[in-house]
């Protein structure tokens, strides 16, 4: 058992960070930081009622080299009922080799496994090349607008360089290891509003249905092959999320149609081809319509390279398994660290549980996952 990695995962886990509030996460990880000679600077961002926390914490080794990020967030999602949690999501609990707990997996097991893994490196390789640095927010479980995409400005604005990065994301599925996220799609939302004429439902001539007047543009849309994807990445998928119209009474016909639908896509579209595409569709069915845009994230695409072949092989010495690299799931944080890093990367423990009442992690799995990381350290900066 890595007892110094659980001991931090338990500290973390019993600070109740539930987002945007870091609960004193990123205070605890930059005193461990601070005693191995990283510089650390405390990022706040956001309006004075919900500031967001950031930490970026770098040091600087005795010799040229890249620059490799830690990556993470601090803050976890709510807990949801608790009378339906066998124990406190906040008090880590011991249960059949798992360790309970809100964050346990996602991702405050890979933040502990992270720090263990740079102090035992720096214990080992005091005069290490080139420079270890951490990127962590306490807003990647809420909107994400105070947090990573404020911290990689900043870091722009400074004329930092980072040449490649580790997000602690868990991308684990059946076992540790067995699968590294290279990549993620791109996020694209829309609000529709498809306007009519509110009317009494026994005179439709006076009235004009939005609903009825929405429904073969919205059958096109989800119809349409919007691109056949690539080697990397599938298919950019159209879907609908929410849809809102009417009083609430039975017989009045509603004025307004309101839709909330996304995109994730692949490179193989752009935002503006795939807003325009929607846009035209709708024009061409005659609508009386406005739509709100929120570009959330750009896809991006990490290829076998430097960091991809020491994480790989890191992985395949302490585990045996050959990684499975894959583009697939939601967004993350990578996609802002991404425009200013070239070789962004996904890597943790196992997400079947993430977001969940009872969220957990394997305790044995606890020990590989910091020998992991610092293998990969080891690799490109020793």
């Amino acid at each position: 058992m890595d007892h110094a990695t659980l001991t931090l995962l338990e500290q973390l886990i019993s600070r109740r960070s539930i987002t945007p509030d870091d609960a004193g996460c990123q205070a605890l990880i930059a005193a461990r930081l601070a005693a191995i000679g990283f510089e650390c600077h405390c990022l706040p961002f956001g309006p004075a009622d919900g500031v967001v926390d950031n930490l970026w914490a770098v040091r600087r080794g005795a010799a040229e080299g890249p620059t490799l990020v830690f990556a993470g967030h601090t803050d976890v999602v709510p807990t949801g009922p608790l009378e339906q949690w066998q124990s406190d999501p906040f008090v880590p609990t011991h249960r059949d080799g798992r360790l309970y707990g809100r964050g346990a997996a996602d991702m405050k097991a890979s933040l502990a496994a992270m720090v263990v893994a740079v102090e035992e490196f720096v214990a080992a390789r005091p005069d290490h090349a080139g420079r270890i640095a951490f990127l962590l927010t306490s807003d990647e479980e809420g909107p994400s607008v105070d947090g990573t995409v404020r911290v990689c400005d900043w870091l722009a604005a400074r004329g930092e360089r980072l040449d490649a990065c580790i997000v602690g994301e868990p991308t684990s599925v059946q076992h540790l290891g067995d699968m590294v996220k290279n990549g993620r799609r791109g996020s694209l939302s829309g609000r529709l509003r498809v306007r009519g004429i509110q009317g009494h439902i026994a005179y439709p001539d006076l009235a004009r249905n939005p609903i009825h007047q929405a429904l073969p543009a919205l059958a096109e849309l989800a119809a349409t092959r919007w691109d056949a994807g690539n080697e990397h990445f599938p298919p950019t998928s159209w879907q609908i999320s929410n849809a809102h119209a009417g009083t609430g009474a039975t017989n009045v016909i509603p004025g307004e149609f309101v839709l909330d639908f996304n995109f994730r896509f692949s490179t193989e579209s752009t935002p503006e081809d795939l807003q325009a595409r929607v846009e035209q569709v709708l024009r061409r069915h005659g609508l009386d319509f406005e739509i709100q845009w929120t570009l959330s994230g750009r896809p991006f695409l990490t290829r076998p390279g430097r960091l991809l072949d020491a994480l790989s092989g890191a992985i395949r010495r302490v585990t045996g398994r050959h990684t499975e690299l894959s583009t697939t799931g939601g967004t993350s944080d990578g996609r802002f660290i991404a425009r200013i890093c070239p070789e962004v990367v996904e890597f943790g423990p196992l997400n079947a549980s993430i977001h969940k009442i009872d969220e957990h992690g394997e305790v044995a799995d606890l020990g590989p996952l910091k020998e992991i990381y610092r293998l990969t350290l080891q690799e490109m900066l020793a």
